[in-house]
């Protein structure tokens, strides 16, 4: 079994394609990204590929040179699904490196289109188990059907998907592992990841603007607690994390224009640390290198040399107070919170 240690959720979009590439190399080899391409709504088959994200979809392709990852279409709809199928053999077939992914819940028709882009090139397929709650048994067995489809010689990779693991979810590690004692036996896994999502939604509620809050990173206690036990499998297990935002931005549109406010995101060893700013008016950059500054005076800041991320708080924490520049916007953002958040993620794991 190949076993990457960190397996990132992404979307198929720029702020996290370049956070990606901003990851230092040496660290690539630890990652496996699992990309999502964005839902079209009411797109026509036919005008897929010239959808926003056609492009970006070649620049990730043209992102994983020596490393390998997954692209997902997981929000396609049924009329899509063989044009979607099309791209994504295509891209797997130019790149080498990215596998298809297919899913117990998927359609007959997309599920042959994965294993046979699979069979095709050679390059195995990820076979995403949704666990959004408890685990039902009878999922097992629609894998097994799924993979009694695929040929012999073709790699599985089996991606437990818990989505979103908050708080109020006590028994996610515990169906984890119901759905690992059923699922392990099926196949000869090159790859076995549990994947959860700790961020938390940032409403106009909270956090307060210009506060350093916390938040539990629930996904990452769930995955000690899955590999703590006695499992023959349990060493085996990759870690896999939707980032810096909440499972549900997969499945949003791009928004136009700018939101009113924004988060500065930081990742500690059992929380996310998060700064609500003010994205408008005269006092906007002084608020945002005002929260970059608290972050970087935490104790538990790891210096600019940790990584792009924590070079660019930095930078934005030390700028001039009155001018925008080096404050950036929501992209920047989100870019710099996912390159310190894999940085630091992939040398924790490592470090166990």
């Amino acid at each position: 079994m190949s076993v990457p240690l960190y397996v990132p959720v992404l979307p198929v979009r720029q702020h996290a394609r370049l956070a990606y590439l901003d990851v230092r190399p040496d660290l690539h080899a630890a990652m496996a990204p699992l990309w999502n391409l964005p839902p079209c709504p009411g797109v026509p088959p036919g005008e897929l590929s010239g959808a926003p994200w056609r492009k970006e979809l070649d620049r990730v392709r043209g992102a994983h040179r020596r490393h390998p990852g997954w692209v997902d279409a997981p929000f396609a709809e049924e009329a899509q699904i063989p044009a979607l199928s099309e791209i994504l053999s295509e891209c797997t077939a130019l790149s080498g490196l990215l596998r298809p992914v297919t899913g117990p819940e998927r359609s007959a028709a997309q599920r042959s289109a994965a294993l046979e882009a699979a069979r095709r090139h050679g390059c195995g397929v990820g076979v995403r188990v949704r666990v959004p709650g408890e685990w039902n048994g009878g999922t097992a067995e629609d894998v097994d059907r799924l993979l009694a489809h695929a040929e012999p010689d073709v790699p599985v990779d089996l991606l437990l998907d818990l989505g979103a693991v908050l708080p109020g979810r006590p028994d996610a590690a515990k169906e984890a592992l119901r759905a690992l004692d059923a699922l392990w036996p099926l196949a000869d896994w090159r790859t076995a990841a549990v994947l959860g999502g700790g961020f938390p939604q940032v409403t106009n509620e909270v956090p307060q603007l210009g506060v350093l809050h916390e938040e539990p990173r629930t996904d990452w206690q769930v995955w000690q607690e899955t590999r703590a036990g006695d499992r023959g499998y349990a060493p085996l297990l990759a870690y896999g994390d939707y980032g810096v935002r909440p499972v549900t931005a997969l499945a949003q549109q791009p928004a136009g224009g700018s939101p009113p406010w924004g988060v500065l995101r930081y990742t500690i060893d059992s929380w996310f640390v998060l700064c609500k700013v003010w994205n408008r008016g005269p006092d906007r950059a002084a608020g945002i290198r005002a929260a970059a500054l608290r972050i970087r005076e935490m104790p538990e800041f790891r210096g600019a040399v940790a990584s792009a991320g924590e070079t660019w708080l930095r930078d934005c924490a030390e700028g001039p107070a009155t001018s925008k520049v080096g404050t950036g916007q929501a992209p920047h953002w989100l870019r710099a919170g996912y390159i310190q958040h894999m940085t630091y993620v992939v040398r924790s794991l490592r470090r166990l």
